[in-house]
């Protein structure tokens, strides 16, 4: 839900963004509200807006830290998960990148990607990031120092290409 456009203290006044606070939390310290939040956001956009039927949880999800951008009203407009070397590459990975269809074109995406730079770098050390960005989006990802490398292939039905942001 984009906050209330006549609550002034929810945007921050030379940008008319939404002032976002970010928590990093791993899943057992997850609130239930908070959990259904961000699977909620992440189904109506990977699994509905996107029609692409998959489970999107995942065993990853145990292990992950998990990045929410919260607005003052508690609304999830924000999230990612960042992930520690070894459980789905060689090096640290960012994955699930998303905001909420409500604050689209706002910028909220360029901000998620630098905290979830950050998240990865203070949670597992400074040192390279993957991600499997959905092919459209490499532009976007390049602006955040990710060089693609390999060819696109689809996973789950959309085509990605794996990019690399080294320290």
């Amino acid at each position: 839900m984009l906050p209330d456009p006549f609550d002034t203290a929810a945007f921050d006044a030379p940008t008319m963004k939404p002032v976002l606070s970010w928590h990093r939390t791993r899943l057992p310290a997850l609130q239930s509200t908070e959990l259904y939040a961000l699977l909620k956001l992440r189904a109506q956009v990977f699994v509905v807006e996107q029609r692409s039927i998959y489970l999107d949880p995942d065993d990853v999800d145990l292990d992950a830290m998990h990045l929410r951008g919260v607005d003052a009203a508690g609304n999830l407009l924000a999230y990612a998960r960042c992930i520690a070397a070894g459980i789905k590459y060689d090096v640290a990975s960012i994955g699930r990148v998303v905001t909420a269809p409500s604050v689209r074109g706002l910028g909220l995406g360029h901000a998620l990607v630098r905290e979830a730079i950050l998240c990865t770098h203070e949670a597992f050390g400074v040192g390279a990031i993957r991600i499997s960005a959905q092919a459209h989006l490499q532009d976007f990802y390049r602006q955040h120092g990710f060089i693609a490398d390999g060819e696109e292939y689809l996973e789950d039905e959309m085509p990605h290409r794996s990019m690399q942001r080294l320290p």
